[in-house]
């Protein structure tokens, strides 16, 4: 059995897409996984099982058909998260506002290549593999490396966390 990290985009935040953190683990658990645990209330979901996907495709069709919320899912397995931990390309000591946004689909060559690295002037991002890395300047609220902008330019879906929520998630995980 594999430990697995899914990463659900956009639930409560802002008010919208309100899922209790008690039902998405029921749902997870209806679902096949096992020792499913989540993580603050923005959905992150620890759990293990044999086939993370086919588990996350379930809870995404579960959280439609019974709650009404449509939420992409991104998932990594334990060890992949600690991957992305162990190659940032930046000091996360010293960017108290490292993200790292999370791509369902490694992207294509081509599409990384065409992105605006001056599209937001004092931020920084680069992408590695199936993640980007983002070192906001003062804050992701006032930037224009959106989620919405990175899944327009990969074409894939994105989804976001800072780097404290990301070490957490290693942790609970069973990383260091």
């Amino acid at each position: 059995m594999t430990t697995y990290v899914a990463l659900l985009r956009a639930i409560n935040v802002g008010g919208r897409n309100r899922v209790p953190m008690e039902a998405l683990r029921a749902l997870f658990v209806r679902a096949g996984a096992l020792d499913v645990r989540t993580y603050i209330q923005s959905g992150n979901v620890v759990f293990r099982c044999d086939d993370g996907a086919a588990v996350c495709a379930a809870v995404s069709a579960a959280l439609w058909a019974d709650l009404g919320v449509r939420a992409p899912i991104v998932v990594r397995t334990a060890a992949e998260l600690r991957e992305v931990v162990a190659r940032t390309p930046f000091d996360p000591a010293a960017t108290l506002t490292l993200h790292v946004y999370f791509l369902a689909d490694r992207p294509d060559a081509a599409r990384v290549a065409a992105l605006d690295r001056h599209r937001s002037p004092g931020d920084s991002f680069v992408v590695v593999g199936s993640e980007v890395y983002v070192a906001f300047g003062v804050g992701a609220g006032a930037s224009k490396l959106t989620v919405d902008w990175f899944d327009g330019c990969l074409g894939t879906t994105a989804t976001a966390r800072n780097w404290r929520t990301v070490c957490a998630l290693v942790a609970l995980s069973g990383g260091e």
